[in-house]
């Protein structure tokens, strides 16, 4: 019973403010005469006809598709060169000035270049979420990386752990709660690469579908796409939610059991 009412309270916690949001929305808009700014109703009633006539297996899922192997694709980047760069300060300082150089760089400009090299198809579209959300991970796993406690390297060095072992036992464990970190500023990122590189010499994506609705000034239409995506966002938030606390279910256990120790 109290797992039951626990959990409800976390269901009101999590969509109290996005109700009340909507509430305000709906009632503010309800006499709007804005052709630019329609009322929610209005939206809302063109959202069923617009995305589910079609749109769903034309434009969603290609988008979701690109979304995840591109953000999949900057995970095992970022981990990999991040997991390099904090085991070893010597690559850490010849890299750095690279690094630093190619953060700086605006992942929406490199899209004419990449369409150059990949064309304008789905290579192009997953390589620019790869480029820009690898960040968050990589920089967020070398930094965890540097942070391993010296007692458990040299407990681990001890007992004899090298090579993939101690990347498995040691190196990834320890440095999980900044990669999850990473991971989720990257899951952001993705979202955001995804409209962008789909409004470039596209022909389907949410991306697409939104800008073209604006072109022809369908503009519940447009909104109705602007509301898919932030449930979108939601919906990848709240999976990633459940992914981290399975994946950090020790590290809080570990952190609860030390609050209990002081």
């Amino acid at each position: 019973m109290r797992t039951v009412s626990r959990a409800a309270v976390r269901l009101a916690y999590l969509l109290g403010l996005p109700a009340v949001l909507m509430g305000l929305w709906w009632v503010l808009s309800d006499q709007s005469t804005s052709f630019y700014f329609p009322p929610l109703r209005t939206i809302l009633d063109s959202f069923g006809e617009t995305w589910f006539s079609g749109r769903i297996a034309d434009d969603v899922l290609p988008s979701v598709v690109r979304l995840l192997a591109g953000y999949a694709g900057a995970v095992a980047v970022g981990v990999s060169v991040g997991v390099l760069l904090g085991s070893s300060r010597r690559v850490r300082l010849l890299a750095e000035p690279v690094l630093e150089f190619l953060r700086a760089i605006p992942p929406p400009v490199l899209i004419p270049v990449l369409m150059l090299f990949a064309g304008i198809g789905d290579t192009m579209k997953i390589t620019v979420i790869v480029v820009g959300s690898t960040w968050p991970v990589l920089l967020n796993t070398a930094e965890g990386v540097r942070a391993i406690d010296e007692v458990l390297a040299d407990t681990a060095r001890s007992y004899g752990l090298t090579g993939a072992a101690r990347l498995r036992r040691l190196v990834l464990p320890a440095a999980a709660p900044q990669i999850v970190t990473g991971m989720r500023q990257a899951l952001s990122i993705s979202i955001i690469l995804m409209v962008i590189s789909e409004m470039f010499a596209s022909s389907s994506g949410l991306g697409y579908t939104i800008v073209q609705f604006q072109r022809e000034f369908a503009v519940p239409e447009m909104w109705s796409g602007i509301l898919l995506l932030g449930l979108l966002g939601f919906l990848l938030s709240l999976l990633f939610g459940r992914f981290e606390a399975r994946a950090l279910r020790w590290h809080r256990g570990w952190r609860q059991a030390q609050k209990g120790e002081s």
